[in-house]
């Protein structure tokens, strides 16, 4: 009865889903128009039997990526189909695994959708990284006997009392999941307390810790580093959001005053932002160049309009700033940076992060704030001491090493259920 109701809730709403989707959303980003039929599950499999691996988004496609591509290697025979939601994380599947891979939208959680898509795909196991819990997937999944196995699953304290409002429909998600492998012991204790029987349930660490820059990566910062300066103090604020935009902005007009030759590498969340930022740019008195121009002249502002390259921005930095933190967004990722010994700089509001940031901040790797001018005091700190600076990076780094290990757990996991 619970999927039932939900499920017609669904049906009620999905014409104004589409209009957001398709016209809202559409509107400010064209891409969000192609492809749009998968969104009912109108797909077809290039290979029989794939592994299906769901990431929602950009940040969930990262943190997947040394895991799949782990997957490949030790399965080279195995099909693998990524799903997301977003038009960018569907472009950063395809910058991460070109064609070994294929790409699709996960449908709609609409009974006839997701009914139609597992049917054109017929999987032998579904993957879910974090939390992207859809009933009526996992419930159909369920009743073929494809294996549900949710990896590098968190739950908040605040998404728990969530998911107890909705106990039948918590119900109907924990039966379904055949294998869980959660971020730490608390975390697994919530999924329990809601439910979820405690023999499915495995402690494996967070993946997002396990990355490593490797060879390309380390050569493209190389360059960087000759393009932009290397004796430039630079901050990359990286995934920022309307609003903090122009707190940054503000921030490095006021850090220019002291640091006259500081650059600035500004990375808005979404590609969408990337034209407003120019605008706010243009509309200032800093001069900036655009990343995707590729036509830097000494400017103090570069405006990140490119996909996939933010870490390697980041590695090319003297410290980050990592965005969706001084406004309550919840935070994104910094173990990106710390990947390169690039120390941290963040706002009060890293709810998202609550797995990484704690030991981060206590290791010393990590500097929190509570508003723009905090920022820019610390900016003017690290500008001007360079040893400081350092050791922020190296701590940070020591915070990823020392929680490595997840990738692979969680392909011990993964291996019980595949048949290639």
């Amino acid at each position: 009865m619970a999927r039932f109701c939900y499920s017609l809730i669904l049906y009620l709403l999905s014409p104004l889903i589409v209009f957001y989707l398709y016209g809202i959303r559409g509107k400010k980003n064209s891409a969000y128009r192609h492809h749009f039929a998968e969104r009912f599950g109108f797909v077809k499999a290039d290979a029989i039997s794939p592994l299906l691996i769901h990431c929602a988004s950009v940040g969930e496609v990262l943190a997947a990526t040394p895991l799949i591509k782990q997957l490949q290697l030790a399965h080279p025979e195995l099909a693998i189909i990524i799903t997301c939601n977003t038009p960018t994380g569907r472009e950063q599947i395809k910058n991460n695994f070109k064609d070994s891979v294929q790409t699709l939208y996960l449908p709609l959680d609409l009974p006839s959708a997701t009914a139609r898509f597992l049917k054109n795909i017929q999987p032998q196991a579904l993957c879910i990284l974090e939390t992207e819990l859809w009933p009526n997937l996992m419930a159909q999944c369920q009743n073929k006997h494809i294996p549900v196995l949710v990896l590098n699953a968190r739950l908040s304290a605040k998404s728990q009392q969530g998911y107890n409002k909705i106990k039948p429909l918590t119900r109907v998600i924990m039966n379904s999941i055949t294998r869980l492998a959660s971020h730490n012991q608390q975390d697994a204790q919530r999924f329990i307390e809601l439910g979820l029987t405690p023999d499915k349930v495995a402690v494996t660490g967070s993946i997002k810790f396990d990355i490593q820059p490797n060879t390309t990566q380390l050569e493209k910062v190389s360059e960087l580093k000759s393009l932009y300066n290397q004796q430039r103090f630079i901050w990359v604020a990286g995934s920022t959001h309307p609003v903090e935009h122009e707190l940054i902005l503000q921030v490095h007009s006021h850090l220019l005053t002291q640091f006259p030759d500081a650059l600035l590498v500004i990375a808005p969340r979404h590609p969408e932002q990337f034209n407003k930022v120019a605008d706010l740019l243009t509309n200032s008195a800093l001069t900036f160049s655009r990343r995707s121009e590729n036509n830097y002249a000494n400017e103090q502002v570069v405006l990140a309009d490119t996909l996939g390259e933010l870490q390697c921005l980041y590695g090319m930095a003297n410290v980050s700033y990592i965005g969706g933190s001084l406004i309550e967004r919840g935070g994104h990722n910094p173990l990106e940076a710390a990947a390169f010994s690039v120390g941290v700089l963040s706002g009060p509001h890293t709810y998202n992060f609550n797995h990484v940031y704690p030991e981060l901040v206590t290791l010393g790797g990590c500097i929190q704030v509570k508003t723009s001018d905090e920022l820019y005091k610390q900016l003017c700190l690290y500008a001007n001491q360079p040893e400081l600076t350092e050791a922020l990076g190296l701590q940070a780094n020591k915070c990823l090493i020392n929680n490595q290990g997840a990738i692979a757990n969680t392909l011990t996991i993964i291996n019980q259920y595949i048949k290639s």
